[in-house]
């Protein structure tokens, strides 16, 4: 092989309700990337239980991101869509690059510190090393990109080095194999089995932030619902959410630096623009001097147009549960042989003894 194949690889936690900000982050992204990627799509049950063991309904949240995907236009023919568990390579290939991967790396990692806080030493060793299951979930597929925001960063160039230390680690090995690439790492030539994958970054993500507080960032675990605009909200919730958003008194400015200092009308103005396919400017452009009770019908109307019809879409799918374990079940399978491809030549490289 002289090169990687192209292929994207991404995956969201069945924890909580998906907002807007996951559609407009993450989910409107896939669904663009379908129609010039391979594409992989996962649903990372696994991570779910690295901080909180038991869940009463995790399968329910399985099948609710399942069909977020599905109902937001990703095709699970065209692509791969499956949870986690169902291909046990991602496990397998986590243990072998727990033994790759150094603590000192793991204990660098910031999501770490901040999910664990002060109480470190009871934290989960799940917690501790899901970077390096986040790796395999990557790796097992040998995925060329990975669409990224700013909290995974630092997970992608751990897998990297990872991916790195094993091919360095396992050169002459993976040459003599015939199953390499030819790579440069720094000053050396090694023949890699993993690519080092790269963050695919499809133009500025935009930053949802909470229509309560234009501080905070738009989340499933805040208290107040109507903080949140949930995929699942039908037309009347949507709309109800964004006219009871918080708010200044003075009118749109004329130019994007007339928002510094209004969280608020930035937050806004940035979901309209990220909604309506339009830049900020362009948004300010249209709404320059008009008050917030001009803009937000405006706003709302945009929002149920482009939402209604996925959280209509949601809540079909969701009711058949049946349909959803059997895109899963198709995705599983179709996952699991790509990935036992891959972990059959990992068993050679490193010497495991099969059949």
């Amino acid at each position: 092989m002289s090169e990687f194949s192209q292929l994207v690889f991404s995956g969201m936690q069945p924890t909580g309700n998906l907002h807007l900000g996951n559609y407009l982050g993450a989910l409107q992204k896939f669904v663009a990337l379908q129609d010039s990627y391979d594409c992989i799509y996962c649903v990372v049950d696994m991570h779910s239980i690295t901080a909180q063991l038991v869940h009463e309904d995790l399968a329910d949240q399985t099948r609710a991101i399942a069909a977020a995907y599905l109902a937001s236009g990703l095709d699970p023919k065209k692509n791969i869509i499956f949870n986690q568990s169902r291909v046990p390579q991602h496990a397998e290939l986590a243990w072998i690059f727990n033994c790759v991967a150094r603590i000192g790396w793991m204990n660098r990692m910031t999501q770490f510190k901040d999910k664990a806080g002060k109480d470190r030493e009871n934290a989960s060793l799940g917690l501790l090393a899901y970077p390096s299951l986040m790796a395999s979930d990557i790796l097992v597929y040998r995925a060329t990109h990975v669409p990224v925001g700013d909290d995974q960063k630092q997970h992608l160039e751990l897998a990297r080095d990872i991916a790195q230390k094993f091919n360095n680690d396992f050169s002459d090995r993976i040459a003599d194999l015939g199953y390499g690439v030819e790579m440069e790492v720094g000053e050396e030539r090694v023949s890699g089995f993993f690519p080092l994958t790269e963050p695919l970054i499809e133009g500025p993500a935009p930053r949802v932030m909470s229509l309560r507080d234009g501080s905070k960032k738009m989340s499933k675990s805040d208290p107040s619902d109507l903080s949140r605009i949930n995929l699942a909200d039908d037309a009347d919730a949507i709309a109800k959410k964004i006219r009871k958003a918080k708010t200044d008194p003075e009118p749109l400015p004329g130019d994007i630096d007339g928002l510094a200092g209004r969280p608020e009308a930035e937050n806004l103005v940035g979901i309209y623009a990220a909604l309506a396919g339009k830049t900020r400017q362009e948004v300010i452009d249209n709404f320059a001097g008009q008050q917030f009770s001009v803009f937000k019908p405006a706003l709302a109307e945009l929002a149920v147009e482009k939402l209604a019809p996925i959280s209509a879409e949601m809540r079909r799918i969701t009711a058949d549960p049946g349909y959803v374990d059997g895109v899963l079940r198709d995705g599983g399978e179709r996952a699991g042989a790509r990935a036992e491809a891959t972990m059959k030549k990992v068993r050679e490289v490193i010497g495991f003894l099969t059949d």
